[in-house]
């Protein structure tokens, strides 16, 4: 077969003139801006260079485009993407070369790993597109399989380098007419072109009838479409709709211990028996239970951050409880904020050293590799509610003692009173043989090591220089000096119990992952991880066929980009949240700048190390900044060494938050997508005191 020109090739044999080409030319004939061009056929009958030399006359001066056009490339189920050469600029009496050493790609190591299956190689020669920018446009969400989104990637000058992995590009999201900007990098284009690209993009769509993956450039002004394949592995969309009425939060309470979606045996087995002894405790502790919603979204854990009951079970918890319940709530809810001395001797303490007597407990029950997983996992839970409790009253201590500080103190703590709750002596920060990245006892506990100190001994002399300038500055005034004094005593007593809590709270988790890997090695799949993907009733074996899929289920959840809240608060509680300053809005994404909530102040630059979870410790360097899902102690290491911390998850009484301030290092939690937005090797800069991290 001759050479033909593209507009010839749309009702040609595709495994003649290959997908790409085919595809091209269909476009072509539709009217979309295809730049023009010719097909050489997989197996050309006349002189290749001459033909190539009358091709290319017809077409023009040049310089030209030269791709790949497999019989196998831009396939529903595979796009064959990157694996054949390419060739960019080439000149007229350089296309027989290039020509061939594009279809001598065909054959690569790479082609042939990717799917051993021979393929046809035609080759598209088009007129080269000196584009001013370019890029690829998706117009489904790759990760969360949304079809309401297309994800635009962008560079200035040629898309090469974007493709190729050279560069990191913009970022733009496109939902209607509205286009948002969540990476600038290099400011390759603005939004009336995002919302250009997106138009375009969806056409293609609409005419081929499913998502679709293509790339584009702008030159002069004029939009060009280079290539369209259909989008692979592309999730079923999901819908994240609140479980009940009011607030739902994914990274409060248990949630924050618990970054991504549950494994069955897990949400079967271990999670109610948490819950149990949570109630338990409650009931212990406070005369009566109120129970907190939680369910489980996608494979998610959500909760609402105040019990779920009616004005009428309130009533009859009161009485119930002989009015336990109103002295708890003044005591251990709304003293801590008004007046944390009082709050501490009228009932925190007491509470602390049930806490202290339960610590004892459960470390028996850790230490005992026959202690059964629901003794431990309930006695993790009754340790979960006073660490809510208790350990959770310290950002409340923190924000009444930030209050005092704004009134009198303000010169002498320009960034707030972070610098004297960092660097405090009885904190441990050496990594224990329990800590874990998520209470999921499918992900192994860590091995123990210690902690480059040098940084927090450092914090430590800062947090008591800015003592001593705040007694000074109270000096002549006696009342005050002896109530920043009390306010003090009591914000980092507590801030070290609450890391205390927060510690050993998974001490049993070395025994639990041990059981259930005994139990695993059970099953006759021969594979002991496959136990996590069972649920109770089934360990005897009959779950083998379902496990499969539900691990494969598991790990297209974990793609999933899970909101931070859902549903709306009522205005009574979205009032009391606003009060204690735990009720926040969704975070946000502005031109180049990711926005979360101030954990630990300060600024700092750095190159980004997005890490999933610790088993990825080793990638991390010195001075990078550590941007992850959320954090639990088993991160702690990186904290000693890290320019700043950033997390998707977490509050401002999160691991992430207080050990931040240890450390003296600036850190931004709860921005919901930072792990999203943000790429490995980008230079940013996190500003913890204002909870913005900019580039």
């Amino acid at each position: 077969m001759d050479i033909l020109d593209l507009p010839h090739v749309a009702k040609a044999d595709r495994a003649i003139v290959g997908g790409k080409a085919g595809t091209l030319a269909e476009l072509a004939a539709a009217g979309f801006p295809v730049p023009p061009g010719f097909v050489v056929p997989a197996h050309p009958t006349e002189d290749l260079d001459s033909a190539l030399h009358d091709a290319a006359r017809r077409l023009g001066d040049g310089p030209f485009a030269v791709r790949s056009s497999a019989s196998a490339e831009d396939l529903p189920d595979a796009s064959y993407a990157g694996l054949y050469e390419s060739y960019l600029n080439v000149q007229s009496d350089g296309l027989p070369d290039a020509v061939r050493a594009c279809r001598a790609s065909a054959t690569a190591a790479r082609v042939t790993a990717y799917r051993d299956s021979p393929t046809q190689m035609a080759v598209l020669v088009q007129t080269m597109v000196n584009a001013d920018a370019a890029g690829v446009a998706l117009t489904a969400d790759p990760l969360t399989g949304d079809r309401d989104d297309t994800v635009i990637t962008a560079v200035r000058g040629l898309g090469e380098r974007l493709v190729g992995g050279e560069a990191i590009g913009d970022q733009w999201t496109v939902r209607g007419s509205a286009a948002r900007c969540e990476r600038m990098i290099e400011q390759a284009m603005d939004a009336d072109q995002a919302l250009a690209i997106a138009e375009l993009a969806r056409r293609v769509e609409a005419h081929f009838g499913r998502p679709q993956d293509i790339e584009w450039a702008f030159a002069n002004g004029q939009l060009f479409l280079l290539q369209a394949r259909p989008m692979t592995a592309l999730p079923d969309p999901v819908d994240w709709h609140a479980p009940g009425p009011g607030l739902w939060q994914r990274n409060f309470r248990l949630g924050e211990w618990l970054p991504e979606p549950l494994t069955p045996l897990f949400a079967d087995w271990v999670l109610p028996r948490i819950i149990t002894g949570f109630n338990d405790e409650m009931q212990a502790t406070v005369g009566t239970s109120l129970p907190f919603g939680h369910e489980l979204v996608h494979g998610w854990y959500y909760t609402t951050p105040h019990p779920i009951i009616t004005p009428a079970r309130l009533a009859r918890a009161v009485l119930k409880g002989r009015f336990t319940l109103l002295q708890f709530v003044r005591h251990a809810l709304v003293q801590p904020l008004t007046n944390p001395p009082a709050a501490d001797t009228a009932l925190l303490r007491e509470l602390h050293a049930r806490w202290t007597e339960l610590h004892t407990r459960y470390r028996q029950l850790a230490d005992n590799a026959d202690s059964t997983v629901d003794d431990i996992a309930t006695t993790a839970g009754k340790y979960l509610w006073l660490l809510a409790v208790v350990g959770g009253a310290a950002w409340k201590m923190e924000a009444a003692l930030a209050r005092f500080a704004r009134r009198h103190l303000a010169a002498q703590l320009p960034d707030g009173v972070a610098a004297l709750l960092a660097g405090l002596s009885d904190i441990e920060t050496d990594l224990p043989l329990h800590a874990v990245y998520s209470l999921d006892w499918y992900h192994p506990t860590t091995e123990q090591s210690a902690v480059d100190e040098s940084r927090r001994e450092r914090t430590a002399s800062v947090r008591e220089a800015a003592e001593r300038r705040c007694r000074a500055a109270l000096a002549d005034r006696p009342s005050l000096r002896t109530k920043f004094d009390a306010l003090l005593d009591v914000a980092q007593r507590y801030a070290v119990i609450r890391e205390q809590q927060a510690r050993d709270l998974t001490l049993g988790w070395p025994v639990l992952r041990q059981t259930a890997l005994r139990l695993g090695e059970e099953l006759a799949t021969g594979d002991p991880t496959d136990v996590f993907f069972c649920i109770r009733a089934e360990l005897d074996g009959t779950a083998d066929a379902a496990i499969e899929q539900r691990r494969a289920a598991w790990q297209r959840q974990r793609r999933l980009a899970a909101p931070l809240q859902l549903g709306t608060p009522s205005r009574m509680i979205a009032a009391v949240m606003a009060k204690a300053g735990a009720a926040h809005s969704p975070p946000a994404v502005a031109g180049n700048t990711v926005i979360g909530q101030p954990a630990s102040p300060g600024r700092a630059t750095g190159r980004v190390r997005i890490l999933h979870d610790p088993d990825e410790l080793g990638r991390f360097n010195a001075g990078e900044v550590l941007v992850a899902p959320t954090t639990t102690p088993a991160w702690t290491p990186l904290f000693a060494v890290a320019a700043a911390v950033v997390t998707d998850g977490g509050n401002l009484a999160a691991h992430a938050s207080l050990i931040a301030r240890e450390y003296g290092i600036p850190a931004v939690v709860g921005t919901g997508n930072g792990t999203r937005v943000l790429s490995d090797g980008q230079i940013v800069t996190v500003d913890g005191t204002t909870g913005v991290v900019s580039w």
